[in-house]
């Protein structure tokens, strides 16, 4: 393997940017041996202008550009989920390692297909990694080592939510991710995507069976136009179908016997990006709200109840999981530390010669999970 890994940034928006500013922090703070020399989008003019902001060399219109060229190393697949299939599959095919954003794709069908090349790709020693960032928020991966440690005995409760509002006003418009066809699913993929992942994460457990619930609430939206500005939905009188939903609700069992609760919504107003999760077990519980990331709550139940409760312990000590590269105590981490770390663990990992975490075939179970709230309609179904 050469020095230092040269990576394909595929796509410019708000996973492009972020992903880019990951890779560079990670060579900055962690020595990561990896840097961003290509990024890959449709529009030229648009992509170059990314391209002179973030100081990246090479600009592509065609992923397939960056799958032929043997300078690039790895693919970071930031794109809406309807491609995500074609560019991992050609990507690992050709021998590039890959990390795609979350969900892995916008079926599971399409997410097998994703598994199979990984599977394949691995045996010739090429890896891959599915984008579930908020693992390495410090504060989850510190309730993890608590979990793993014992700390609050055998969980007998799952609880997740993640609440957003960027789209409870109807007369905002008509963006991709409402589109079915482009973005799989709405709130469900979208964000309860993530809070599957960590209850996953977190515990250990696996859904079992589960049924929910999926509503769309404005089912009609002003479509965007161009504009002198760009584009916009200002003044539009086309509207256009909604054709995912704006929330969904779904509760479960687990392999190892909890109860687990979970609700994904863009329709809760005054909560712009509160994913929360707690955990009751039997010798205590663990509660997270990432509106106040590097804060977790822990409760003792071993102790005695005249002078117990819920202790707020703040994660930002050296001993905490990836804090020791960053600042001194009490000096907060942001949203965009998670994609450095996750960035981080992904290159350790391939210059390791092991499988990084989480796989294509986790993004493939989280998919499946996906798939049954979607068809559950209040129906039980089997995992």
């Amino acid at each position: 393997m050469t020095d230092t890994l040269n990576v394909a940034v595929a796509g410019y928006a708000f996973m492009g940017r972020i992903h880019t500013a990951g890779w560079a922090q990670a060579a900055k703070f962690f020595g990561t041996p990896a840097k961003v020399t290509h990024v890959i989008g449709r529009n030229r003019e648009n992509a170059q202008a990314f391209a002179d902001a973030f100081g990246i060399p090479n600009v592509l219109t065609d992923w397939r550009d960056a799958v032929a060229d043997p300078d690039v190393h790895v693919v970071d697949v930031c794109t809406p989920g309807d491609s995500h299939v074609e560019i991992a599959i050609g990507a690992l095919e050709a021998g590039k390692h890959v990390l795609c954003e979350k969900p892995l794709a916008n079926s599971v069908q399409a997410a097998q297909r994703m598994v199979d090349a990984a599977e394949a790709a691995r045996a010739r020693g090429v890896r891959s990694m599915v984008g579930f960032s908020y693992r390495r928020t410090p504060a989850l991966a510190y309730a993890k080592r608590l979990v793993d440690e014992g700390r609050i005995g055998d969980i007998r409760h799952i609880r997740a939510v993640y609440l957003q509002d960027w789209i409870a006003d109807p007369d905002f418009p008509l963006v991709w991710r409402l589109d079915k066809g482009a973005a799989g699913s709405g709130a469900l993929g979208d964000i309860g995507a993530h809070i599957i992942d960590l209850a996953t994460f977190l515990t250990g457990h696996r859904l079992t069976g589960l049924t929910g619930l999926t509503e769309t609430f404005v089912k009609r939206r002003p479509k965007l136009a161009e504009t002198t500005g760009g584009l916009s939905a200002k003044g539009s009188t086309e509207y256009g179908d909604v054709t995912v939903d704006d929330a969904a609700a779904w509760v479960g069992r687990t392999d190892k016997g909890a109860l687990a609760t979970f609700e994904a919504t863009r329709f809760a107003v005054g909560r712009k990006n509160a994913i929360r999760i707690e955990l009751n077990g039997s010798k205590g519980s663990l509660a997270f709200d990432f509106e106040r990331m590097n804060e977790l709550e822990f409760f003792d139940f071993t102790q005695p109840a005249v002078e117990n409760g819920f202790r707020r312990i703040l994660v930002t000590e050296p001993e905490h999981p990836y804090v020791a590269a960053w600042w001194p105590p009490g000096h907060g981490l942001g949203y965009e530390h998670a994609f450095t770390h996750e960035v981080h663990d992904f290159v350790d990992a391939i210059v390791a010669g092991r499988d990084p975490e989480p796989s294509f075939a986790d993004g493939l179970a989280v998919q499946r999970i996906l798939d049954a709230v979607e068809t559950s309609n209040g129906s039980w179904v089997t995992l």
